[in-house]
């Protein structure tokens, strides 16, 4: 293994190959992303094709057809929409709103808050969900929050896929003063299960601002499209921070087809409650401890008797890697220190070939 750093995000195939010592054409299938295995909608190819000839022409600045589309799916007003670049525009411009500022991060999580929060001059503290379950102690998180100017969570939980119930979330906001902002990333939201929406929350607390994604339920990470949903002032105000023509002409008309689609998002909701249960039981099996996950990746470490046997996370990493399954290191996020993976669900066929490699690497 070489000094090469570790990658920050899923996918980098390779940083991880070089590190590894494994050449460039090294073949692999790719467990570290959390991307819908279903997509992207079969008809989006032609679709592209029949309005390449748009890219001659600015974007409507205003997004106004995506905007309302969103607002007809959501139940909100289009003045409580933001069009963004991906969700990880979304969390640059909910830093750059209060750059400054004392922010709090509910970790392990997504490294990109607090890469945002260092460039826009946040001073960010973080409040630890402990292991192995890493639960949400309302109590806890509400006096650290106390202080704080925007908090950032995500839900469900990357990388420990663990969702915090509704009723917390209203909880929190209940004792946040309303010059404070809760800012809820929700980018697995559409990939979860049995998870309350927080919509109907933003009518009652302007405190709250949801950011999403459009690239993990259609698996289109390439093309960067994602939302906000917050109050008609927050949005004033993020989009005053947002670059014009932030979102490219074909994303932005993508946006209405891609919701009018209710057969992918039945037969990924069909997939979902399938073959997310199916793996967590046998990856349970394996005997690897995994985090109860309501979206669709498992965080998983060797249990006590692979450990008393000398396979760690990394060793698995390794192995997994030589045998052709790229999975996602945590060195990358906070408090975890590389003592955990995260593997991704993937169709049914896919997830089959993935425990069956698993299973060798531990016998």
């Amino acid at each position: 293994m070489t000094s090469t750093p570790w990658p920050n995000h899923g996918g980098d195939a390779a940083a991880l190959l070089k590190r590894f010592g494994l050449p460039t054409d090294h073949p692999f299938e790719d467990v570290s992303a959390n991307l819908n295995p279903l997509g992207p909608p079969p008809w989006l190819s032609g679709w592209l094709a029949e309005r390449i000839s748009g890219l001659s022409r600015y974007p409507e600045p205003s997004y106004h057809a995506a905007r309302q589309a969103i607002a007809e799916h959501e139940g909100v007003a289009p003045e409580q929409v933001l069009l963004t670049n991906g969700g990880a525009e979304a969390i640059f411009l909910a830093a750059a709103h209060h750059a400054g500022q004392y922010a709090l991060i509910v970790t392990p999580t997504f490294g990109e808050y607090a890469r945002a929060c260092a460039a826009h001059r946040l001073t960010a503290a973080e409040h630890a969900l402990v292991s192995p379950a890493f639960n949400v102690n309302s109590d806890a998180l509400q006096a650290s929050a106390a202080k704080a100017d925007v908090v950032f969570l995500c839900r469900p939980n990357n990388p420990t896929g663990t969702l915090i119930p509704a009723a917390e979330i209203e909880r929190l906001l209940s004792c946040m003063p309303t010059t404070a902002t809760l800012v809820v990333d929700e980018a697995f939201i559409d990939l979860a299960i049995d998870a309350e929406p927080l919509t109907p929350l933003l009518a009652r607390y302007p405190q709250l601002m949801l950011l999403r994604s459009m690239t993990k339920f259609y698996t289109l990470p390439g093309l960067r499209l994602g939302y906000v949903l917050a109050s008609a002032e927050h949005i004033a105000a993020l989009a005053r921070h947002q670059p014009p023509w932030s979102v490219n002409h074909l994303a932005a008309e993508l946006v209405a087809p891609l919701l009018a689609d209710v057969v992918f998002a039945q037969r990924t909701r069909q997939w979902l409650a399938s073959e997310q249960p199916r793996m967590g039981q046998a990856l349970a099996a394996m005997g690897l401890e995994v985090v109860p996950s309501h979206s669709c990746f498992f965080l998983v470490r060797p249990g006590a008797e692979l450990c008393q046997r000398g396979i760690s996370s990394v060793l698995l990493l390794e192995r997994l890697l030589y045998t052709g399954m790229l999975a996602r290191h945590t060195y990358s996020f906070s408090g975890l220190n590389g003592g955990w993976l995260r593997l991704a669900v993937r169709d049914s066929s896919a997830n089959d070939r993935l425990l069956k490699v698993l299973h060798d690497c531990v016998c």
